[in-house]
């Protein structure tokens, strides 16, 4: 049984529609007025919708078809018309509708037509649980954590994936910023907000702001029109396009070229932009989730970044903690990645042993989630038998397991000093100041040269980068490469 609203003017043709669904065992409601109906609409749910085309009063079904579209109806809608009026059901079915009958209504084929169009209502609704329930299994795989801090992360970002996409034009969703060390999964919690949409089946469209060709970036990301440059034979969708009625993940926004900025602005705020080459406006509804590792707002001071776009993609901002901010994360995660990889390789190692938990545990990882996953694939692969141990992720030098009480030298004397020493008579030293020093002379050795001050420190260009912002060494790099 199905709850169905007939919004006809015709009271003969409305009352022989309203018996033979309520025959079929229907719950039918009637409204002899577009503005009657969309009334109804509003007060109550329905499964489907039979309008006329052609009302009475100056109101018609293209309008009504809109209208409750736009209002997230989400039931089956049937427009009838007459054979003169075949022009006007294209048109509604170009604005939502399902399906047309022409009059004189056959009450038999409409009654075939609303069970095949509920069945199919219904099929969508199991799809697209299923879809949600494989969504909720896949985070559950990948998503790895329990400390409170990633938990929090997790369900904010699960309450901005339940915001809808506007129906109606000139209205769009919020932005999502996701802030973190590189390596922390922005990528992951990105598609897992998608996941969780009302639309998991649509388009996720990541970009890497960073990887873009600077001389097409433009043509990537808006499309261009045939013609537009030398190499234009044919017109070509962009990225933009391609995630319409999905969503759009733009990854290390920090580094967008600045003369996009404006242009990327302008589709934040109106939801249109323009080919290259082109002139009409297009129209996209794409939820935009962007990510960074930079501080966004220190480079909008420097003149890096512009000051408009930094606070609209700051609508709604989460930051994922760094691994080292929950440890017993890390060995969580080490323990599903060590049994995943046994598996994947059909390896007997599928553990980690106490000594390397405890070594994961006490680790920095610099590298976050990616290169704990990284070390634990590598000792995958190179380990014998059931466990993996420190010395496989390269953790030997952690210390682990209880310290063994040994006999206390009568003079004793410190272990020879070899490059920076600490004065702890004035003060306590941190891990941050010594982090901070090395990566100063680093940058001293090669003259400002991140590249070579990263290789020199065993650290990634990306984490580098990073730590300059993070300790303001921005001012310094550039003194060094006058």
């Amino acid at each position: 049984m199905a709850r169905v609203l007939i919004i006809e003017d015709e009271e003969n043709l409305r009352f022989s529609m309203r018996r033979a669904l309520e025959r079929a065992g229907h719950q039918v409601e009637e409204s002899a007025t577009a503005s009657g109906g969309l009334a109804s609409i509003e007060e109550g749910v329905f499964d489907a919708l039979i309008t006329d085309v052609n009302l009475g009063g100056g109101a018609d079904g293209l309008t009504v078809v809109r209208q409750v579209r736009e209002r997230g109806f989400e039931g089956a809608i049937v427009v009838v018309t007459g054979y003169g009026s075949v022009e006007g059901a294209v048109a509604a079915m170009k604005q939502g509708a399902d399906d047309y009958l022409l009059k004189p209504v056959s009450l038999e084929e409409l009654g075939i037509l609303l069970e095949r169009l509920l069945e199919g209502r219904r099929v969508q609704t199991r799809l697209r649980l299923y879809q949600r329930l494989e969504s909720a299994r896949e985070a559950q795989r990948e998503l790895l954590g329990e400390s409170p801090s990633w938990r929090e992360t997790v369900r904010l970002a699960e309450r901005l994936a339940k915001l809808p996409l506007p129906k109606a034009e000139g209205v769009s969703l919020p932005t999502v910023l996701l802030l973190g060390e590189t390596g922390t999964g922005k990528g992951l919690l990105a598609r897992h907000v998608h996941r969780s949409s009302e639309s998991p089946e649509a388009p996720f469209v990541h970009v890497n702001c960073t990887a873009l060709p600077a001389n097409l970036v433009e043509s990537e990301l808006f499309g261009h029109e045939r013609g537009a440059f030398t190499d234009a034979k044919t017109a070509r969708e962009g990225l933009f396009e391609m995630a319409d009625g999905g969503t759009i993940f733009l990854d290390e926004i920090g580094d967008m070229p600045a003369d996009l900025q404006a242009k990327l602005l302008t589709v934040l705020e109106e939801g249109a932009f323009r080919r290259v080459g082109g002139s009409k406006p297009r129209r996209v509804k794409a939820r935009v989730i962007a990510a960074t590792n930079l501080n966004l707002a220190e480079r909008v001071e420097r003149g890096e970044f512009r000051r408009d776009l930094f606070y609209r993609l700051n609508a709604f901002t989460v930051t994922i903690p760094a691994l080292r901010e929950r440890n017993d994360d890390a060995v969580l995660i080490g323990r599903e990645m060590a049994a995943r990889f046994g598996r994947q390789f059909g390896r007997t190692t599928t553990r980690l042993s106490p000594d390397a938990e405890s070594a994961v545990r006490a680790h920095a990882w610099p590298g976050n989630v990616r290169e704990l996953i990284n070390a634990v694939q590598r000792a995958s692969l190179l380990c014998e038998g059931e466990e993996i141990g420190p010395a496989a992720l390269g953790l030997a030098g952690v210390r682990t397991g209880p310290l063994k009480a040994r006999p206390i030298p009568s003079q004793p004397t410190a272990p020879k000093q070899e490059g920076l020493t600490f004065n702890f008579d004035n003060g306590v030293h941190t891990a941050e100041e010594v982090e901070k020093q090395l990566i100063i002379q680093a940058l001293a050795r090669t003259r400002g040269n991140v590249s070579r001050a990263a290789r020199l420190i065993s650290m990634q260009r990306s984490s580098l980068r990073y730590r300059i912002e993070r300790y303001n060494l921005h001012e310094f790099v550039q003194e060094l490469t006058r």
